[in-house]
């Protein structure tokens, strides 16, 4: 029986997006449900599409939940005394992904459907994610090469994604690569050397 008075519209989101997150986090995205998450807290299902609009929509703020958590994970590595920050970046993105896999890999593995846009709001609280890339990939380039930052990071970001899938999905174990990690560090750096960063 659903408690449809219990809470605001606010705290409703809020409820959700928990119980919604961590479900995702137990079944990963092929076993998740939304009818579970409203059965955990109490609603019915049509009350969550009622909130964010579509079972596409609620999966994308899961997932934007997801990117703001990761982004943390990033600055709180960061935080640490290092002297290498492009490397802990590198293993900040490898530790986040095994240690969150199901969360992980529901960001890559949903697709919101053709024509339908990220909102704004939602993609600009993923974007902090990029930005943390960004700015310490800024910090090392020279001044005539700072317009190039954007880009470089997605282009980074692409290639440590690549190393990292195939170390968790045993593919460079089957390949006899032992050390992935240290590879993608490798490649990130050989390529920001080539943009003139100084370290």
């Amino acid at each position: 029986m659903g408690r449809r008075s219990d809470h605001s519209r606010a705290e409703l989101e809020a409820l959700i997006l928990e119980e919604g997150h961590r479900h995702m986090a137990e079944v990963g995205f092929a076993r998740f449900s939304a009818r579970e998450v409203a059965k955990r807290i109490g609603y019915a299902v049509g009350t969550l599409y009622n909130v964010f609009g579509s079972y596409d929509l609620l999966v994308a703020a899961i997932n934007t939940r997801t990117f703001e958590q990761w982004a943390q994970h990033l600055e709180n590595r960061l935080a640490d005394p290092s002297s290498d920050r492009i490397a802990t970046l590198v293993a900040g993105y490898f530790s986040f992904a095994s240690e969150q896999m199901n969360l992980w890999t529901a960001i890559y593995d949903h697709r919101l459907p053709a024509g339908m846009a990220m909102p704004d709001a939602l993609a600009q609280r993923r974007g902090a994610l990029t930005d943390v890339i960004v700015r310490e990939i800024a910090a090392i380039l020279p001044d005539e090469h700072l317009g190039e930052a954007q880009r470089l990071a997605r282009s980074l970001v692409a290639t440590v994604h690549g190393h990292c899938a195939f170390a968790l999905n045993g593919s460079f174990a089957l390949l006899g690569e032992t050390d992935p990690l240290g590879m993608a560090t490798a490649r990130v750096k050989e390529a920001l050397v080539a943009a003139g960063a100084r370290f």
